[in-house]
């Protein structure tokens, strides 16, 4: 099996993963992909993707809770007969002492206990997208991502480090002098939400450029200019600070 992960969770780099099901496809290698990072700000077509798995969470750019997420599985995985490790009684029947039956569809796949507050939740978040607009949703917080990225840049002291020929709405950096969870703490007290990323995050990455530390910004769509000019400002008053923690 081939596992790509499609946005990793430390950088705004996307992954070819087209290009990577259509060779696993013409090698007949099954092919998951990790999409957690990709839902909610690009569009997602499983068939150009050419997977046998899709995986998700509800939570970051879907904006649903925390703790559930949901799985695509093809056709060509059911009928190859692909089922968990440990699949339960919603999945299987036991028909013997040392026999067991799958389910003939992805229910496969589910656990018999459900959070069903949360996939209700997950539900409306679903909706909510859909109603947005996931091609709205995509422009948007990708030009707002792009305009970030060309103003972090151009702050001494400031290394913006996402790679590659396409570049989503994760943006890292970074930030001279500081230790990017002291610099998310002192953001957030300017009322700026940002995350931290961290060397073992991302090893093969950070590793080989000397990154111990890095923040991470992710606008969406409905963020505005004003709020990019802002965290911008921001940044560039702690640079020329310095630490205070």
């Amino acid at each position: 099996m081939v596992h790509v992960s499609w946005v990793p969770t430390h950088s705004g780099l996307v992954q070819d993963v087209e290009a990577v099901g259509a060779v696993c496809e013409d090698l007949g290698v099954p092919f998951l992909v990790d999409a957690c990072q990709a839902i909610g700000q690009m569009p997602i077509d499983v068939e150009r993707l050419n997977c046998d798995y899709l995986s998700v969470t509800a939570r970051k750019f879907l904006r649903g809770p925390r703790g559930i997420g949901f799985l695509y599985a093809s056709d060509r995985a059911l009928s190859r007969g692909d089922h968990p490790l440990f699949v339960d009684m919603r999945g299987a029947r036991w028909t013997g002492p040392e026999s067991y039956e799958v389910a003939e569809t992805a229910i496969r796949y589910e656990d018999w206990e459900f959070p069903y507050a949360l996939v209700l939740g997950l539900g409306a978040a679903a909706r909510y997208a859909s109603a947005v607009g996931v091609n709205v949703a995509h422009e948007r917080s990708w030009s707002l991502a792009a305009m970030l990225r060309t103003r972090l840049d151009s702050i001494d002291g400031v290394t913006v480090l996402d790679r590659g020929r396409t570049r989503c709405a994760i943006v890292t950096a970074k930030v001279d002098g500081w230790y990017a969870p002291d610099l998310t703490e002192t953001l957030r007290e300017r009322r700026i939400n940002s995350a931290a990323s961290l060397r073992w995050y991302g090893l093969l990455d950070f590793t080989p450029r000397s990154i111990e530390s890095a923040i991470r910004l992710s606008p969406h769509y409905y963020n505005t200019e004003e709020e990019i000019d802002e965290v911008v400002t921001a940044i560039g008053e702690l640079v020329a600070s310095g630490p205070t923690r």
